[in-house]
């Protein structure tokens, strides 16, 4: 090769290197921006709340009722901070920065989540357990303001405390399996005691869920969520995407359409192919 074909392609080369550092200034600048902006949003909506629950003057709100948004609400333990862009939700799994991020918004007291959970959960654990995806569970008590209770905010709130003794995912799963036949019926303080037992929360860790649970020591972490989902303009659950992208709840719960999915997604983030369509097969 002569030596000017060689300097065009180091200049070509150097050019295209030049592009690719550009392109992910750009995109770290994008996700700093959403994650400002995401700040900004729950801020506002907190504020909001705060003003609301203030001048109403209602000063006999009982312990056990929705709590008002606090930016100062004590997180469970692992639970994502106000700042990150799946802000207040569990993440579960081995998965890395290099694997897509599955997020599920999830209401307790939604039947079709206790479905998806039935159909799939297990396959979707997989994934993340197998480090394939991140998985993010996104807490919301959106249906205690549809049924007039406090049901979803409470078992959201003992969640936390499930966090707190290791058991995130057992307690999870045992609640949406013991979902009432009736929607809005929920759960009282003593089965989610008990569910927390049966996730193998034993010994003094169980006095200090007791504790946790009666105390509704998560309240506010459950009511900054669900701000979160309110401002997301999400429209009910449950609610998934990956890597921000919505997917249907068809393919939610069918295994091998979903990891085709994330195998795709996977590879586009390597700088493979482009993302795909999530669409069911």
């Amino acid at each position: 090769m002569s030596e000017s074909g060689k300097n065009r392609r180091d200049r070509a080369a150097a050019a295209r290197d030049a592009a690719n550092a550009q392109e992910k200034r750009r995109e770290r600048i994008v996700r700093i921006v959403g994650a400002v902006t995401v700040v900004v949003v729950v801020v506002g909506i907190i504020g909001v709340a705060l003003l609301a629950r203030s001048q109403s003057g209602d000063s006999s709100a009982s312990p056990t009722s929705t709590a008002s948004a606090d930016p100062n609400a004590p997180l469970p333990t692992g639970a994502l901070p106000i700042d990150d862009e799946y802000a207040f939700g569990v993440p579960y799994g081995t998965g890395t920065d290099a694997v897509p991020v599955l997020a599920i918004w999830e209401d307790f007291q939604c039947p079709a989540c206790g479905a998806v959970e039935q159909a799939n959960g297990a396959g979707i654990e997989k994934l993340a357990e197998d480090g394939k995806v991140r998985l993010v569970w996104r807490p919301t008590t959106f249906l205690d303001a549809n049924l007039a209770t406090d049901h979803s905010a409470r078992a959201v709130s003992a969640w936390g405390c499930a966090v707190d003794a290791g058991k995130a995912k057992e307690f999870h799963n045992l609640v949406f399996a013991n979902q009432p036949e009736v929607e809005g019926d929920g759960w009282t303080d003593e089965q989610l005691i008990a569910l927390g037992e049966q996730a193998g929360i034993s010994g003094a860790g169980l006095e200090t869920f007791t504790t946790c649970v009666t105390d509704r020591t998560y309240l506010g972490w459950g009511a900054n969520s669900t701000a979160i989902f309110y401002a997301s303009g999400v429209g009910g659950t449950p609610s998934a995407t990956l890597n921000g992208v919505d997917i249907p709840t068809e393919v939610l719960v069918d295994q091998a359409t979903l990891e085709a999915l994330v195998a795709e997604a996977t590879t586009a983030m390597a700088g493979g192919s482009p993302s795909p369509s999530p669409s069911a097969s």
